[in-house]
């Protein structure tokens, strides 16, 4: 006899066939049982309406259900029937990840599978009546063979009684049960695209491994809600699936811990009373019942490597196949568990789309229409900036009330936020070491949005660890690096704030931190300060009068950073500053500071565009500066005499126009890193020698009357960049070959630099020698060969771009010598005056050249094949190319007088030479008309048709139209509205 158990929303029992004693014990026990347990079972006997065609309900019965229990009997291959079904069940399990259950019922599972005994002769019987050879008996006998494989229980006379086996089978279909879809979210909008991609990641096709993903990303961005749908999505598919939510919650200490693999394993293992006695034991059981279960395990908010050292602490701990999610706000822990960057999926903010389609679900009902403005609508949405939390939470408390409800509450939101949306996101905040919140409060109340390398340099002012501070806020989702910023979400910096003002919200003057105009002028105004404030960073929009008294100050001990942006002081005379001030930043400040006791601990010193004249003792007791600022203060002619700060590492005059001389100390000065003196275009004398071993950057970039750039003695490993664009200089010295570390030198516009020293070629870090306008200068030097040292005759071992536009050469022989280019990448010689290009096929890394506008070009050589771009516009004297131009991938060449035009594929090529045929010129009324031959048939595929345009200097800019006719019929207009007064343009 064949029974058949199916349950979900239909569920039936089939007691058709021979012994129909099971029907009225074993399964009518079964089903009550089950229907105790509140399961609906679905019985044909019974359930199906008269009159129905029995099978194609049954089948549909079969593939609406979630579990299937076969119960193999005596009899049951007998019934065509029972065949059936079991065909279509193992189908169902393959297609729609059907769970089945075999029950063998006093039957041997190798009965069943090879078939034997009783299965033997009914499997004969149906062969004798269907064919040994037809499609149903194979598909019954695969079928057999599939179920009598799997898992389930074995009941035979002695073994244990029915009642036992009953109690078996429903505690697994109970366990199976609980099992069902989480609750994701009221409104899951965007989750579904995410759920595919992070399908993909999971890579669920492959079975012959364990997964391990990461969901990460900042409080309220919908980790969890993602991780759940996905859940949902997959989870059929595992022996074993369990979501363990809340970790960070649920596990404070190493208890907690032990109740979480406790909870765990009995969840998988369906065992109520396992006890764990503690994490080490629970590490061995996990890895022990779960090594060979094919495991869909989500960990739901996990903020401790020991957690995950507790509950999934490595791939062998779970069977192949086995896929672990895990959700956090803190990147790192992720990184510390081999997860590796491919399997990180950083969930996002809502897109501007979806963020409005979810807000607009929970701020309207569709039942009841309220008009909102726009802009009230706009100003939720920005507030929000994305966070499916807040979108949510505000929309929910919007939702029914009328717009004056909606004006006040964004009110208040703009200084105040939500208490729920700020309580998940300052979970992030609290779980941070002290010296990571003191870096976080200052970006987020003052730096959000600034440089990288500027909040470096102030924080690490202060004594903090700033580099692995910022690493470990970004991997704790609370900023982001973006570009060369760094950047937080609206909401992150409004809790930041608030947890300022929370120090004290009524008094200003006891808090850590001032941001707000109001604050700032309550508090310097009446000399109010105290202790507790150890930051002032006050940014206005325009320059306005503030009046800060001279001890306004004195009270504020403990304050390191004094920033004033657009602030006019009305109080002329200096203002004392405490003493433990690491950085001071005021722009067009009217005074030099003074501090209380010395020497002081400031570090930097930003007093640009003030009229301060720098004086030998203002500097006597700054020891600890590194970072000075001073350009644009029109009023300074001499530079401050450097021994006095021993640690300074930055020093920008920039646009200094009165300076006239630069101190001595700067060219042996052992710590300065930069030098910008850009702009100080009255700047005449550097110093006589360069010894500054650790100077990385000078910049004398327009420094118009610098005529002599300084001696170098000794080898200088620290300077990389060298701008002297727009200088004076005549000649650069032969000692420039000490500078060994160079990478970039810039001499841009020296127009009156007629020769380098041929010692330039022994800079071995050169990766960029710019010249371009340098127009005195006719000659490149050659390599000179130093027959001592031959491996010195490379020259410019990595130099990757040469630029000699507008230089006015005569001849470029140097680059005959190909061992001296070995990597350039690009070669402009644009604008120059030599005939004849030499061959540079062996160039073997050149990718750009230019030679455009050489007027006196006659010949170019041949040129290499991997070239990707060649321009030789208006070269007007051009008459030989070489033949294999067109392996070029990008070439431009214009010439002018008699034109041949080739256009070949990705190629532009306009060459000199040929002439135009009689029938393709003008007739008098100006159109161009020809008859095409049916010999062009054969070698063209197609017309291509160019039109050369020269416009005289002077004339202004015009509009061309180009008409098209074939056999008298338009087929085609062009325009070209706005073609001005160069020499040609060249359109199709």
């Amino acid at each position: 006899m064949g029974v058949l158990l199916v349950f979900f929303s239909i569920s039936f029992i089939n007691g058709k066939g021979k012994g129909t004693d099971i029907r009225k014990s074993f399964l009518s026990h079964l089903y009550a049982a089950l229907d105790q347990k509140g399961f609906y079972t679905y019985i044909d006997s019974e359930e199906l309406q008269k009159g129905d065609f029995i099978k194609p309900a049954l089948m549909k019965a079969i593939e609406d259900s979630r579990i299937a229990i076969i119960i193999f009997s005596e009899n049951y291959a007998s019934s065509r029937w029972c065949l059936e079904e079991v065909a279509k069940i193992m189908e169902c399990k393959k297609q729609r990840d059907l769970t089945v259950f075999p029950v063998f019922y006093k039957v041997d599972p190798r009965e069943v599978r090879t078939p034997r005994e009783s299965y033997e002769k009914a499997m004969v019987e149906h062969e004798r009546k269907f064919g040994r050879d037809s499609d149903e008996v194979k598909r019954w006998k695969n079928a057999l063979s599939d179920a009598g494989s799997l898992s389930g229980w074995d009941l035979k006379d002695k073994d244990e009684a029915e009642a036992d086996l009953i109690k078996r089978i429903v505690q697994e279909i109970s366990m199976q049960l609980d099992r069902t879809p989480l609750h994701v979210a009221k409104h899951p909008v965007g989750i579904p695209r995410q759920v595919v991609k992070l399908k993909s990641m999971l890579n669920l096709e492959s079975r012959d491994d364990v997964l391990m993903i990461g969901l990460w990303g900042q409080g309220g961005i919908g980790k969890t809600t993602l991780a759940k749908a996905l859940y949902n999505d997959i989870f059929r598919g595992f022996e074993a699936p369990y979501f363990l939510a809340n970790v960070r919650e649920t596990s404070k200490d190493s208890k907690d811990l032990v109740h979480l693999q406790e909870k765990l394993l009995s969840e998988i293992l369906v065992r109520k009373n396992l006890t764990v006695s503690s994490v080490d034991r629970g590490i061995n059981l996990i890895q022990h019942r779960l090594c060979r279960k094919r495991v869909l395990l989500v960990l739901d908010d996990v903020d401790d490597v020991k957690q995950l050292n507790a509950l999934a602490g490595g791939h062998e701990w779970f069977g192949k196949g086995s896929r672990i999610i895990i959700t956090t706000r803190d990147n790192h822990l992720l990184t510390v568990h081999r997860i590796d960057e491919d399997h990180i999926h950083e969930v996002k903010t809502l897109k501007d789309g979806e963020a409005l389609e979810l807000f607009n679900k929970h701020a309207f009902l569709r039942s009841k229409k309220i008009v909102i403005r726009k802009d009230f609508v706009d100003g939720a949405l920005h507030y929000a900036n994305g966070l499916p939390l807040a979108l949510e939470v505000l929309g929910s408390f919007l939702c029914g009330r009328r717009e004056q409800e909606w004006e006040s509450a964004l009110n208040k939101l703009a200084t105040s936020p939500d208490k729920t949306i700020n309580d998940v996101l300052k979970l992030s905040y609290d779980g941070l070491e002290d010296y990571a919140k003191e870096i976080f409060l200052d970006i987020a109340c003052f730096f959000k949005g600034r440089s990288i390398e500027y909040i470096m340099k102030v924080l690490n002012s202060c004594d903090f660890d700033t580099t692995i501070g910022v690493q470990v806020l970004v991997e704790k989702s609370l900023i982001t690096k973006e570009g060369e910023t760094i950047q937080m979400h609206d909401l992150i910096q409004l809790m930041a704030m608030d947890i300022v003002k929370q120090e004290c919200r009524d008094d200003p003057r006891r808090r850590s931190r001032l941001w707000l105009c109001e604050d700032v002028c309550d508090v310097l105004s009446g000399d109010m300060g105290t202790n507790a404030v150890k930051a002032i960073v006050l940014v206005l929009p325009k320059t306005e009068a503030i009046y800060i008294g001279p001890n306004a100050f004195t009270n504020m001990r403990r304050l390191r950073l004094l920033i004033m942006i657009n602030v006019h002081n009305s109080f002329q005379g200096p203002i004392c500053l405490p003493n433990e001030l690491r950085w001071f930043e005021w722009p067009e400040c009217p005074w030099f500071p003074e501090f209380s006791s010395c020497p002081n601990k400031l570090v930097g010193l930003d007093l640009h565009k003030t009229n301060i004249q720098v004086v030998r003792e203002q500097f006597k007791d700054f020891k600890n500066l590194k970072f000075l600022n001073f350009s644009e203060c029109s009023s300074m002619v001499c530079m401050p005499d450097l021994n006095l700060t021993p640690n300074l590492e930055e020093l920008d005059l920039h646009k200094c126009k009165n300076l006239e001389r630069a101190h001595e100390s700067v060219a042996y000065h052992t710590k300065l890193r930069l030098l910008n003196l850009e702009g100080c275009s009255n700047l005449q004398h550097l110093f006589d020698v360069l010894q500054s071993k650790n100077l990385q950057l000078l910049n004398l970039t327009d420094c118009s009357k610098l005529q002599r750039f300084p001696n170098i003695p000794n080898k200088i490993k620290g300077l990389q960049k060298l701008y002297l664009k727009g200088t004076s200089i005549e000649e650069l010295p032969a000692s420039i070959e000490n500078l060994v570390s160079l990478e970039n030198l810039s001499l841009i516009n020296c127009k009156k630099l007629a020769s380098l020293p041929s010692s330039i070629y022994k800079l071995p870090s050169l990766e960029r020698l710019i010249l371009d306008g340098c127009s005195k200068l006719i000659t490149f030097p050659k390599k000179e060969e130093d027959l001592r040292d031959l491996h010195s005759n490379i020259g410019f071992p990595k130099l990757l771009v040469l630029g000699l536009g507008g230089c006015n050469l005569l001849e470029v022989e140097f680059l005959e010598n190909h061992s001296c280019f070995p990597y350039l990448r690009t070669l402009d010689l644009a604008e120059n005056n030599f005939a004849k290009f030499p061959t540079c096929g062996q160039l073997n890394n050149l990718l750009q050249l230019d030679v455009s506008e050489c007027r006196q070009l006659e010949e170019i050589g041949k040129i290499p094949r991997q070239l990707q771009e060649f321009h030789a516009e208006n070269c007007e004297s051009l008459s030989k190319i070489p033949s294999d131009i067109w392996a070029s991938n990008d070439i431009d060449l214009l010439c002018h007088g008699p034109v041949l035009c080739f256009h070949v594929p990705s190629r532009f090529i306009l060459l000199p030479g040929g002439e135009m045929p009689q029938w393709l010129l003008p007739n008098k009324e100006g159109y161009i008309s020809f008859m095409a031959s049916k010999d062009l048939y054969k070698k063209f595929l197609g017309l291509a048709i160019c039109a050369v345009i020269q416009v005289k200097k002077g004339k202004q800019a015009f509009g061309l139209f180009i008409y098209l006719y074939i056999n008298g019929k338009k087929i085609g207009c062009s325009s070209f509205r706005s073609i001005s007064s160069f020499e040609s343009c060249v359109v199709y």
